[in-house]
Order: C-alpha cells, then structure tokens, then sequence
C-alpha cells in the first residue's frame, strides 16, 4: 500500500509540475524559459557563474575540472578516477572523510563522478551553508592531502571497486571492451577505472604532478546556483578561491578519430552470465555537432521506453530479447551509441543483430513519424524540467543542482553559460527529415561493433 501511494504521489506530483511547464518551450522558436546568471573569472583563471533562483532555501556547488581518463597517458590510467576518491582524503584543514561529515551533517548531499572528459564534485545544501561548502572546495584545490598512505588506501578501494563493480559482474568485464572496440585512439578507447597493474605502479611523484597540472584554478569551472545574494557571493568566492596559485595550462589531447571502427565484431565467453546476450555500438560525432540533436532523437525513438521501436520489435513482437537498454554518450569528441540486450538461449545472436539492424534500415527507408518525433521531444522536455529523487540529485533544470551542473558544463565544454537558454529548443527544433538523415548518415556497419556475450560453459 505504501508503494501504491507512493507512486501515486509522485506520479500526480509529475504530472502537475509537467503541466505546468509544458507549455514553457512549445516550440525551438517560442521559448520562455530563462536562466539569469552572472559570469566572471578570476585572476588565477578560475571561471565562476552564479544563478540566483530564490524558490527554495537550497544551493548547489559544482566545481568542475578539465580532466578525464583522455588526459592519462599510457601505463597511468585509471589516474582522473583515483582522483574522484583523493579528493575525500583530507587537505590542510580538512581531515580524512570529513567532508562528506560537514555536508551531511549540515543537511546536504555530495557527490563527484570521473568521465572520459571532465571530472566533477558538487554540494547541495542549505543556502545558509553556502560558505562551507566554498571553504570545502577551495581548501581541497588548495591543498589536497596527498601522502603514501592516503595514496595507497585509495589504490586499493579502486581496485575494490573495480572488483565488485566489473570484473565479478555478469557481461561487466566484456562490456567494458567496447570502447576499446569502436575507438581507435588510446585517449578514446580505454576504460576511466584504469587497470590494475597501472593503478599499483602510481607513486607520489605521479599522483602530485598530476594534481598540480589538473588540479587548478585555471582547469577549474565553479558554477553556483540557487537561494543566493549574487554580489555576497561574489566576495565569498574571491575570499576562498582568488589565492590559489594558477598552474601551467595542460597540454591539449588529441582525441581525431577515422570513421572505422578498432574491431567490428568480438565473441566472447562470459563466466558469470546466465542467458547470452549482444552488443552493438555506433561511433558518432561529438555532443553539440550538428547532427548531434537529431541522433538523440532517434535513439529515444528506438530505445526509450516500452514503447519504442526496439523494445517492441525485440521484447514484444519477436519476443526474442528479456532485457534492452540504450545508452549515449556524450563526448567533446567522437561519442557512441550502445545498445545491450540479453536474449533468449534459442535466439541466435545473429538473429538478434539482424531485427536491430532493419529497424535502422526502415528508419534510413521510411523516416519516423511525426508522432513518434513529438513524442521523444515530449520525454526530453519532461527529462530536463520534471521530477527529482530523493537525495535532490536528478539534474532538472527546475532545481538549483541541474542549473548549477548545466551551467558549469556549458561554461567548460563550449566557453558560453548561456546555451543553458538555447539548447533545449535545438532539440525540439529537430524535424523527421533530419532524423532520417541522421539514421542514413551514421548507423552504417563501418562505424559500428558488435560484441557477442555468450554464457562460458560450466564445469
């Protein structure tokens, strides 16, 4: 009963606020929502938005740093994500996890998370912790503890987590070959874990340079948004931030990729799963390109939902699949489309390729209608404006956390904080014509990898 109210609630409480903002972008070219924000950067090159939203008693903290597992170089991967956990390690003033103690124990939540191109760290707090929060970051950027113990406590909790979370996972340790199928460049193709044998050859040399040289001001976005005075914070932010020395800028990565693919198909034996199953990724290019808004929606087209194309063809009307998925990145760089499904053991994984593949085919013959396309514009919009978990971490632009993120990504990625205005409507401003280009154009088989789960046999 308490899960059936529970539903109900939110499900009413979605549809309220979905009413309420559905008639907020109708259309690319009749937009109303707004985000007003303030822009400046201080003179060790550390570049800061502020976005005051007085709707609730709540701010978000994002800091932002220009490195991702493409920044490592080979024999130190998996470097960007040790960081994400020395980072919880201590700094001047700061003892060992005490900076998870000072959030939560002052009413908020804190996360951080390694990608390919970026690393962040947030707080979402009571307004009236804002300076906490700022004294957290800017001591940790200043200062962070790194020493052999702390280095060698979070060696080994990486490789803890890369144990529980891949390698003694069912289709984990396969799945995370397909980077290492569909690109070619080292910087695109390994995995932001790292390996084992790099991640025990780190030594403090390592890990300090590469602090110094990431780590800093001007490799650094801080983007706060939510309950704030904008010229208060202003000072508090030159207070914590405007003394931390600038470093040298790192040197650029060159992540140019050919269209073909490392490795168009792979079989591989998986010990731990129980059902086969298949993967096929697409290489497509970077997030923002132009293409880039019509391939987001032919993958919820056929991806998103029990009602889209695949799930129907593969769950429903084949009935050859027990489970689908989708997943996009979305890279300052060549990027992938993944589709994952674990298929029936009658089911060939050929036959199951082959239902994949013509669906992109009609597509590339027939287009998409236009009631599929306003559909996926529909779960988009709702995506970006609607809803919100527990822990406050679901990144809708309605909530000081999704501004705050969203503002320090376009201020990182493309240099402009106020495509946080525009680039919904580029989405929506997506035509049927343009997603049937997008299928012709980029799901061909030069640019796509497949990867064949099969269950090892038991002895």
């Amino acid at each position: 009963m308490r899960m059936k109210k529970n539903l109900t609630s939110t499900l009413t409480a979605l549809l309220l606020l979905f009413i309420a903002v559905g008639a907020l972008l109708p259309t690319a070219g009749a937009q109303s929502f707004h985000v007003a924000f303030k822009q400046f950067q201080l003179d060790n090159g550390l570049r800061v938005v502020l976005s005051a939203d007085h709707a609730a008693p709540v701010v978000a903290v994002a800091v932002y740093y220009d490195v991702g597992s493409r920044n490592e170089v080979k024999g130190r991967s998996g470097f960007a994500h040790l960081f994400e956990h020395m980072m919880f390690q201590g700094s001047e003033n700061i003892g060992k996890a005490e900076h998870f103690q000072y959030i939560e124990n002052n009413g908020g939540t804190l996360n951080g998370s390694t990608h390919s191109d970026f690393t962040n760290y947030y707080e979402f707090l009571p307004s009236n912790q804002l300076e906490l929060a700022l004294w957290l970051e800017s001591d940790r950027m200043r200062s962070l503890k790194i020493t052999p113990a702390n280095l060698k406590n979070q060696q080994e909790a990486v490789k803890e987590e890369k144990r529980l979370g891949v390698d003694n996972q069912a289709y984990w340790p396969a799945l995370t070959r397909m980077d290492e199928a569909i690109f070619q460049n080292w910087a695109n193709a390994h995995p932001p874990i790292g390996s084992m044998a790099d991640l025990d050859a780190a030594t403090i040399k390592d890990v300090k340079a590469f602090f110094d040289l990431y780590y800093a001001p001007n490799n650094a976005v801080l983007a706060i948004a939510g309950d704030l005075d904008v010229a208060q914070t202003e000072i508090l932010v030159r207070k914590y931030f405007a003394t931390i020395p600038r470093q040298p800028s790192p040197p650029a990565v060159d992540v140019a990729e050919p269209l073909a693919v490392a490795k168009a198909k792979e079989i591989v034996e998986d010990p731990l799963a129980n059902a086969p199953a298949i993967a096929m990724a697409w290489k497509l290019p970077a997030r923002r390109s132009a293409d880039w808004y019509a391939i987001s929606m032919l993958k919820a087209i056929m991806l998103d939902g029990a009602s889209a194309r695949l799930y129907q063809k593969l769950i429903k009307e084949k009935a050859v699949s027990l489970e689908l998925q989708g997943t996009m990145d979305e890279r300052r760089g060549p990027s992938a489309l993944t589709i994952f499904s674990i298929h029936k053991q009658e089911a060939t994984p050929e036959a199951v390729q082959a239902i994949i593949e013509a669906e992109f085919e009609r597509v590339k013959t027939d287009g998409v209608t236009v009631e599929e396309l306003n559909k996926a514009k529909n779960q988009y919009r709702l995506g970006q404006f609607a809803g919100d978990d527990e822990d406050g971490e679901y990144a809708s632009l309605q909530t000081a956390l999704g501004r705050a993120t969203a503002l320090a990504e376009f201020t990182m990625f493309d240099g402009d904080p106020s495509l946080i205005n525009t680039e919904v409507g580029r989405y929506l401003a997506v035509t049927p014509e343009q997603v049937k280009e997008a299928a012709r154009q980029y799901f061909g088989t030069v640019n796509c990898s497949v990867l064949y789960i099969k269950p090892a046999m038991k002895k």
